[in-house]
């Protein structure tokens, strides 16, 4: 199923009145560190703190009454989970979500606060998604990938629609990189109303299999990598969203964790935001580029600020 502009249009208005539109904030001093006028879209303020929501939400609504009766199963290192759980409350529909033993306890908490059921695994030794698939067969559960769904993808991509309207065109735009969905939406998004605007994935330095498979033109597997964004430990793009990064996104940075660390600095001290590791990759990224980004007007995508209070003092004071 090839993924088009409509289907982010179709999927802001599914999500309309249940999701935030979140804020747009900047800060002089960012500007000035980056080099650039930086206008970042604060997914940590979207409902359960992530931009996760908006394509669990779409996911879920798009489902047919019999598989809402029936329930429905995630795979997710925590804010997938969270989306799925209360995405699932509100419309009524049972979940069961296949979570990482070493998952941050506050998300396995809020996961199980919105009502869902947590199947717990090991991520360095088992398979994620043999154990999703495994229960819906089983269960007769409808499974709803962390990203590399359609409609999961369509319902990213109305964070960068929104940030569009809001500002206009913009010369870059930056999202963080895990299995694709947030970019491969956003691209869509930002194609259709920046046609001009260049389109950066950022991921873990020490999980890059996104950049190894754009300049590879196929998906590469990797191992699970270790990385203080959690969020983006993920081994491989999606299908589907490896499709929409091949044919429209400009490249994939990677980001240090000490890069992640100095950019949740900057977001903690100028823009007074608690932002998780891997929301930051997009503000690492920009970063990179002081050059290339000079006078320019650019887009972060700050997508999400779940994170244990003890481990960010930790990581902020290391």
């Amino acid at each position: 199923m090839v993924s088009k502009f409509a289907d982010v249009v179709a999927a802001a208005e599914r999500i309309e009145g249940y999701a935030h539109r979140t804020p747009v904030l900047s800060s002089r001093i960012v500007d000035e560190v980056v080099g650039a006028r930086v206008l970042f879209k604060c997914e940590n303020f979207q409902r359960m703190g992530a931009f996760k929501f908006r394509g669990a939400f779409n996911a879920i609504a798009r489902l047919s009454a019999r598989q809402r009766e029936a329930g429905v199963v995630a795979y997710s290192s925590g804010n997938h989970a969270q989306a799925i759980a209360l995405a699932a409350q509100l419309l009524g529909v049972r979940a069961t979500i296949v979570m990482p033993h070493d998952a941050p306890a506050s998300k396995v908490a809020a996961t199980k606060g919105y009502g869902g059921r947590i199947v717990g695994y090991d991520r360095y030794a088992e398979d994620r998604e043999e154990i999703g698939r495994a229960l819906a067969e089983e269960e007769g559960l409808a499974l709803i990938p962390p990203y590399d769904h359609p409609d999961v993808l369509a319902g990213q991509g109305t964070a960068a629609k929104e940030l569009f309207d809001e500002v206009g065109e913009l010369d870059a735009l930056f999202a963080p990189l895990g299995g694709g969905g947030l970019l491969s939406g956003s691209a869509l998004a930002a194609r259709e109303m920046s046609p001009g605007c260049r389109v950066y994935g950022v991921e873990p330095e020490a999980g890059d299999d996104g950049r190894r498979s754009l300049r590879a033109g196929e998906v590469v597997r990797i191992d699970t990598p270790r990385t203080i964004a959690d969020g983006a430990q993920t081994t491989h793009l999606g299908e589907h969203t490896f499709e929409v990064i091949r044919r429209e996104v400009d490249d994939v940075l990677t980001a240090s964790d000490d890069e992640l660390v100095e950019a949740m600095r900057l977001f903690a001290a100028h823009l007074k935001l608690v932002v998780e590791p891997t929301g930051c990759l997009g503000l690492a990224g920009a970063r990179q580029l002081p050059g290339e980004l000079a006078g320019e007007r650019i887009g972060v995508l700050v997508s999400g600020g779940n994170v244990d209070l003890d481990r960010y003092a930790a990581l902020l004071t290391s």
